[in-house]
Order: structure tokens, then C-alpha cells, then sequence
């Protein structure tokens, strides 16, 4: 692959990358009241990402994979339970040695719901049940409005760290469930418009978060990001992420196998309780933590997250897919064998 090709399949990832240098470099250009003034726009672009996010979803798909409430119950489990007590676990044994805004960053990492889009194309990829990844996905963007900042609050010791939990709720309701429910009942006039111009419709939703990395980080950045840490505080947060993504796949996949799942479900449920959103993620935690001096380093292990997830889960997702290439002669034997099937 040249290296053309190569920057545009990954431009996201440098777009990112180039977010956080050009902010470290130049923290006055993205910097609340700095010469772009992107905190009059941060609003406006959260409900945007958000209406289009509804505006893809489909509701047959959705109540197609409504009955599979086994996966359902793992999923959620996953992403709202497992997640935050495996930062329990990790602080108890590293939380001497992170840096106090590092280690919200990890809490806020572990109260996100898991994301769509990427949750969805790996359950594809992987042959596996597609209308269960696209209801738990959906649900658990859902949840996440209330459940996300609840969960900030209990394992920070304080209610979404700068608004009161009631509060935090209406913003995200405003900001983020009124625009994805606008989007859905604009569906039915919308959609055709919206399949044609997807990969434009994608462009949006991307350099909408790349804009809201470049604010984070300028706004953390001016307030002595890198002046407080350095180098060590990006492995850190690396590591971190390392850390819970490996310990969350396999958890999941250990437990849906004890619960009988089919290797169809198994995935569905692996890559849905896994994935942690980045399109959710930096919205959430500008209207969570727009006031915190220090929300790029909130937003760090989100950041690396999504990148290991992708690389993790593609390979994972591969693994899977080459298991489910049998023979047609061979699929009554893995249909009698399915869940204890190893990958």
C-alpha cells in the first residue's frame, strides 16, 4: 500500500494526532476565546454528530436483534459493570502512581457506553450476529446518558466533576438524546439522502471530534498540560487503555461462553461490550468536563482506547470469520459444538 493510500484510509488517526500537536504547539488557536472560538460551536456540532447518528439507525435492524436478551444482559453488563469495576481493581493496584486527572480519565473511559459504528462493522466482519450488535450498540448509547454520568460521579467522589448530576443529565438529554431522536423521526424523508451521501455524512461526525480534540487539548494545554506532565503521562494512559481493553475481551468471551452463546451471538456480545466511543466520548466529556482545566488529559485514555480497539478487534474479528468458513457439509457439526467454539 503507498503511502498515499495509506494516509487516507488512516487520516482520522492523524487528524487526531495533528489535533493534539497543533494544540501544543499553538494552544491560543483552539483555546476557549482563543482565535477560533470553538466553544461557541462545540455545542452546535455535539447535536449535530448526534442527529446524524439517528438519522443512520435503522429500526427494523434494531427490532430485529430485540430478542436476543441474553446478549443483551452481557453487553450491558459489560459495558456498565464489568468496566467500572475493573477500575476499581486497576486503581487499587496503580492509582499511586497516576496523576489525578489521568485517573478520572480512566473512570470516565470505563462509564462509556460502547459505540456503534465500529461495534457493528467488526460484528460484520466477523460473521456474526448483526442485528443483536446493532440493538445492544444502539442501547447502550442510550443508557449511557444517564448511566455515564452516574457512574463519573460515584467512581470520582464528585457529580460529573463540574455539574450537578441532574444537571449533567439534561445537558446530555438536550445535546445528545433530543438530536438522535430528531434524526429517527427524519428517517423516513431523510434516509435515501443519507445513504447516498454517506462517506460525506461520515466526514462530518470525524472532523466535528477532530475540532473537539483540538479545543480539549488547547484548553488543557494552556493551562500547563505539558508544563505539569510529560512523555510519561501519554505511556501511561496507553498502558492503561492496553490494560482494560485485553482484560474486557477476554472477561466476555469467557462469559458468554459459560452462558451457552452461539459463536454468532458470542461476537456480537464481545465486540458490543468491548468498545468503548470515541464519537461519544469528547462530545460527552466537553458538556461533562467543559470547565475542567485539564480535559485533554480526561479525554486521553479514550483516545488510545479507540485505536487499540480497532486494531485489536480487526485482527479478533478475522479470527473469528476464518473459524465460521467451514464446509456446507461440516455446519450440522458446528452447530452441535457453536458454543464451546474457540477462536
Amino acid at each position: 500500500m503507498g503511502v498515499l493510500s495509506r494516509i487516507r484510509k488512516e487520516w482520522f488517526l492523524l487528524a487526531l494526532v495533528g489535533a493534539v500537536c497543533l494544540a501544543s504547539i499553538w494552544p491560543d488557536l483552539g483555546r476557549s476565546g482563543g482565535l477560533l472560538q470553538l466553544q461557541a460551536v462545540s455545542n452546535w456540532g455535539v447535536a449535530l454528530v448526534f442527529f446524524l447518528t439517528g438519522l443512520g439507525l435503522s429500526a427494523a435492524a434494531l427490532r430485529d436483534g430485540a430478542l436476543k436478551w441474553r446478549v443483551h444482559l452481557l453487553v450491558q453488563l459489560s459495558t456498565f459493570v464489568l468496566f467500572p469495576l475493573l477500575w476499581w481493581g486497576f486503581m487499587k493496584l496503580f492509582g499511586r502512581w497516576l496523576p489525578q486527572d489521568l485517573a478520572l480519565g480512566f473512570a470516565y473511559l470505563c462509564a462509556l457506553p460502547s459505540t456503534i459504528s465500529s461495534s457493528v462493522a467488526m460484528t460484520v466482519l466477523a460473521k456474526g450476529n448483526v442485528p443483536a450488535a446493532i440493538f445492544n450498540a444502539s442501547a447502550s448509547s442510550l443508557l449511557g446518558i444517564v448511566l455515564t454520568p452516574a457512574l463519573v460521579a460515584l467512581m470520582s467522589g464528585a457529580s460529573g466533576a463540574t455539574l450537578p448530576f441532574g444537571e449533567a443529565v439534561w445537558k446530555l438529554t438536550e445535546l445528545l438524546l433530543l438530536p438522535l431522536i430528531a434524526g429517527q423521526l427524519l428517517r423516513p424523508l431523510l434516509a435515501g439522502f443519507h445513504a447516498k451521501h454517506k462517506a460525506r455524512v461520515a466526514l462530518i461526525d470525524r472532523w466535528v471530534i477532530v475540532l473537539l480534540v483540538l479545543s480539549a487539548f488547547s484548553d488543557s494545554v494552556a493551562s500547563g498540560l505539558w508544563r505539569d506532565h510529560g512523555a510519561e503521562l501519554l505511556i501511561k494512559a496507553a498502558l492503561g487503555a492496553a490494560l482494560f481493553l485485553g482484560a474486557v475481551i477476554v472477561l466476555s468471551r469467557l462469559a458468554a461462553r459459560a452462558m451457552g452463546l452461539s459463536v454468532e451471538d458470542e461476537i456480537a456480545a464481545v465486540f458490543c461490550g468491548s468498545k468503548k466511543t470515541l464519537a461519544s466520548g469528547v462530545p460527552m466529556a466537553k458538556l461533562l468536563f467543559g470547565a475542567h482545566p485539564a480535559v485533554g488529559v480526561i479525554v486521553l485514555p479514550i483516545m488510545f482506547y479507540h485505536q487499540l480497539q480497532l486494531i485489536l478487534c480487526s485482527w479478533l474479528a478475522q479470527r473469528y470469520a476464518a473459524r465460521l468458513q467451514v464446509p456446507a457439509s461440516a455446519a450440522p457439526a458446528r452447530a452441535q459444538n457453536a458454543n464451546g467454539a474457540s477462536v
